[in-house]
């Protein structure tokens, strides 16, 4: 563990250009998980300030779900980590990989 400490960043860029230290992420006792806390976590783990286990570990999230808002950031943002969007964005994801153009923006 000495070797990750050395190796990791003190701070990394949050979602909206805020700087984020393990400090400063949202508390491990967070039940109400907005889009912006989602996304904090995400790019903590994305810069290289927490593993996805760890992540996982500290929020008591599954792989899975700590999966899917990594790729509901990279497909569509912080607007893809909002609950009520979430089916727009998965229903959208599927008709462009039905047409073949997963690369276009959403």
């Amino acid at each position: 563990m000495a070797d990750d400490q050395k190796t990791r960043p003190a701070s990394v860029l949050g979602p909206l250009g805020e700087t984020l230290t393990l400090q400063t992420l949202p508390s491990p006792e967070t039940r109400r998980w907005v889009p912006r806390r989602k996304a904090e976590v995400v790019a903590a783990v994305n810069g290289g300030l927490l593993t996805a286990a760890e992540a996982c570990s500290r929020y008591a999230l599954s792989l899975e779900e700590f999966a899917s808002w990594q790729r509901a950031v990279h497909r569509n943002g912080l607007n893809g980590l909002r609950a009520t969007r979430a089916q727009h964005y998965r229903d959208l994801h599927q008709r462009q990989l039905r047409s073949g153009h997963d690369d276009e923006p959403a």
